[in-house]
């Protein structure tokens, strides 16, 4: 059992809130966390169980009579008409950690939440594994912009090379089970997805278009998002790709990066950036399955991009904390691949697959700081290469996976 980030905020939650809802997509660890947490003080029920969906659908209040709390109730989505008979309950016995929740982020859900347990839960995300998480060092991350400070920065080596963390990704029975065949399991994780959420979430229509466009959305990671344009080569309408879209977006496949708004004098541009949550499906996806293919792909540099915009994403997610990033593109050439905005300063993080550095890399850090020198907090490059230094306009360099490992 690895530990991860979330357990502190998640037991620190429980002392307060009455409920818990823990979202994200299938596998990521959502049911393991809570019963390693709070096995020994909650029982346990899964709705994914055909009967106990059905008697919970039939009889909501024989239900809850049957299962009384503390209890954790896995896969909520399932019968989100529960969350009502929720509130009621807590409201009878305003008890914190009484009801610990899981469920795929899907809009039944959250509204659900929204409606039936504002100001009675604490809504959080359990997305695949960081890097941190990966390699155990999980409950270190304290600080989200640890890896932007020299002094946290992991300095040991770290026994894991590029190519096989972003082919085996974060899903932990993938990326901490090596003999677990990552074909197979890829395969038999999009074919459930597909057919258990998605089905169950919408009318999709022709369930393998809908397939296409998921494949059509992991070659765009890393890019800025045209939709016009999917949906052209899907065949589909923009509407439905948009509708799509947001399914995916829901059920934590995919995550839209939102450019930057302030007025910087300059145009911008003001299109998302889209990244799949996870690059072992993306690099699956593909059509990439080994180190030699993946380095000679021209996706390669998406990929890496991915890696970290993700992982910077989840290390704000498991703290319990609002993400507050975007990137940077202008009409006139300026590109920054990540803002992170706190207190007013900005934090611009470029990112490069390489590993030979050029002066040029830092070019986009360079005029950020000239332009804009008000709100510049600090440059940091990351990158493939396995130096660390600073330069001599006070931008620092790290490589990719001390910094993501801190």
């Amino acid at each position: 059992m690895k530990p991860r980030t979330l357990e502190a905020v998640l037991r620190k939650a429980a002392r307060t809130f009455p409920a818990i809802v823990v979202t994200g997509p299938r596998q990521s660890g959502k049911t393991t966390l809570l019963r390693q947490a709070f096995g020994k003080s909650h029982r346990y029920i899964s709705l994914e169980n055909p009967d106990v969906r059905g008697r919970a659908r039939e009889d909501p209040l024989g239900f809850m009579e049957a299962h009384p709390a503390p209890l954790i109730i896995d896969e909520i989505q399932y019968v989100p008409e529960l969350l009502s008979y929720l509130k009621t309950r807590i409201d009878e016995y305003r008890a914190p950690g009484q009801w610990l929740l899981t469920g795929s982020q899907n809009f039944a859900l959250m509204a659900g939440v929204s409606q039936s347990l504002a100001g009675r839960a604490a809504v959080l995300s359990l997305l695949p594994f960081s890097f941190a998480e990966k390699i155990g060092r999980g409950d270190r991350t304290k600080d989200p912009l640890a890896f932007l400070k020299p002094r946290t920065i992991m300095q040991a080596p770290i026994k894991m090379t590029l190519a096989n963390h972003l082919l085996r990704g974060g899903y932990p029975e993938i990326a901490s089970r090596p003999r677990v065949d990552r074909s197979l399991w890829c395969s038999s994780f999009i074919a459930t997805y597909l057919e258990r959420d998605i089905r169950n979430l919408a009318q999709i229509g022709d369930l393998r278009q809908f397939e296409v466009f998921v494949r059509m959305c992991a070659i765009r990671t890393g890019q800025i998002l045209n939709l016009s344009e999917l949906a052209r080569e899907i065949g589909v309408s923009v509407p439905t790709s948009k509708r799509w879209l947001s399914l995916l977006e829901s059920g934590g496949q995919v995550f839209l990066l939102s450019p930057f708004f302030r007025n910087l004098g300059k145009r911008l541009v003001k299109s998302p950036k889209l990244y799949f949550l996870d690059t072992a499906l993306a690099s699956y996806l593909m059509g990439l399955h080994d180190t030699e293919t993946l380095h000679g792909s021209p996706q390669f540099g998406h990929l890496f991009e991915t890696m970290i915009i993700t992982d910077v994403l989840k290390r704000f997610l498991h703290l319990g904390q609002m993400a507050p990033l975007s990137f940077l593109r202008t009409q006139d050439g300026l590109e920054i691949d990540l803002i992170i905005e706190t207190a007013g300063k900005l934090q611009a993080i470029e990112i490069k697959s390489s590993q030979t550095l050029q002066p040029n890399h830092f070019a986009g850090l360079r005029r950020l700081a000239r332009d804009w020198p008000e709100h510049f907090a600090g440059g940091t490059l990351i990158s493939a290469s396995a130096e660390t230094f600073r330069t001599s306009e006070g931008f620092q360099h790290l490589p990719w996976a001390a910094a993501l490992a801190s």
